[in-house]
């Protein structure tokens, strides 16, 4: 059992988003943590929170978004109440996180040095010759070739494999003791894929940092993760350690994402998915959010909002089926 403290604690975060007539909920009261040195993956479709969620953690949220409710406790540090100037001391040093799409977060007219020095001249007393070292040792360790010369090399010039490589020198320049990484291999294809995951395991091995990894692939789950939430529609509806959760999923919504995984055996059948999508927010149903598309909702799920309860397991499921006396009421329902 884990004694020391979370690196990350999330405890109740609402978010919302400013629509054109009234605020949009998009994160609905979510708690977890994040222990140190471990993997914590966040699965789901889009739409379910989960980029939201990790922009909420690291207050990036833009001019339209604002968490209304929580706290986030980062190194026992409810970074929430801080001001920006010393939240911007912490984000990008000891809180660092990947983007979905590096084009659009390095900057175009900077080279890729100045931008990883930029980070060590933020967050560290030294000078200009020792960034520019250290920078280009960054770029060795990321597996980039030639660093002298990508050193003064411009984003637009590098693949998208070598630019992700340099979003992940940018956020491991300081050694964080917490990594986000928000769908780090979406754009690539699975060569470089697994390059890049490897990187971020070895990075995480060689410091002993915690990563949190947001992403739609099980497969990328099964082989980096330690435990996993599951988030549908705002809110975690399912979490477990990845074995439990991959060999014996309880939430319909979980069963789904895993079957919808394709695989070698089934030969030429059909693939299979979850039929509808997910609920806009604000569009809500007043009860079990995925009672629309389950094809095992009872009246109660579509009457009812259940609980996230805690399994004997040591897993913890949103669902009336799960729930001896709510599921016996549904099936009474009529």
């Amino acid at each position: 059992m884990n004694r020391q403290p979370p690196v990350l604690e999330v405890k109740g975060l609402t978010t919302e988003f400013l629509g054109r007539k009234k605020a949009v909920t998009v994160v609905d009261g979510i708690d977890f943590t994040v222990q140190k040195g471990e993997t914590l993956g966040i699965v789901g479709e889009s739409g379910c929170g989960k980029s939201v969620t990790s922009l909420s953690i690291m207050r990036l949220l833009g001019k339209n978004g604002k968490v209304v409710a929580g706290r986030v406790l980062f190194e026992g540090k409810d970074i929430l109440q801080l001001e920006e100037k010393e939240m911007r001391t912490i984000r990008g040093n000891r809180l660092a996180m990947i983007f979905q799409e590096p084009m659009t977060s390095l900057n175009p007219v900077l080279t890729i040095g100045r931008q990883i020095g930029e980070v060590l001249q933020l967050h560290t007393s030294l000078g200009q010759e020792e960034r520019k070292r250290r920078a280009t040792r960054l770029i060795e360790q990321v597996g980039i070739p030639r660093a002298q010369e990508i050193y003064g090399e411009y984003p637009h010039r590098l693949s998208g494999g070598m630019r992700q490589r340099v979003m992940i020198a940018m956020a491991m320049a300081c050694r964080p003791q917490l990594l986000i990484a928000d769908e780090p291999t979406t754009a690539l294809d699975v060569t470089i894929q697994a390059q890049m995951l490897g990187l971020i395991r070895e990075m995480r091995e060689e410091t002993g940092m915690s990563v949190m990894l947001i992403t739609h692939d099980l497969g990328v789950v099964a082989e980096m993760c330690d435990r996993v939430l599951v988030m549908y529609a705002g809110q975690v509806i399912e979490s477990a350690d990845v074995r439990t959760l991959l060999r014996h999923p309880k939430h319909p919504y979980t069963q789904g994402l895993i079957r919808s995984v394709p695989q070698h055996s089934r030969g030429g059948k059909r693939l299979y998915a979850i039929a509808g999508n997910v609920p806009s927010p604000g569009e809500w149903p007043a009860g079990c959010r995925f009672a629309p598309r389950c094809s095992e909702a009872m009246p109660i799920c579509h009457q009812r909002r259940p609980e996230l309860l805690n399994m004997p397991d040591g897993s913890a499921c949103r669902c009336w089926l799960h729930d001896a006396s709510g599921a016996a009421e549904g099936r009474d329902l009529h």
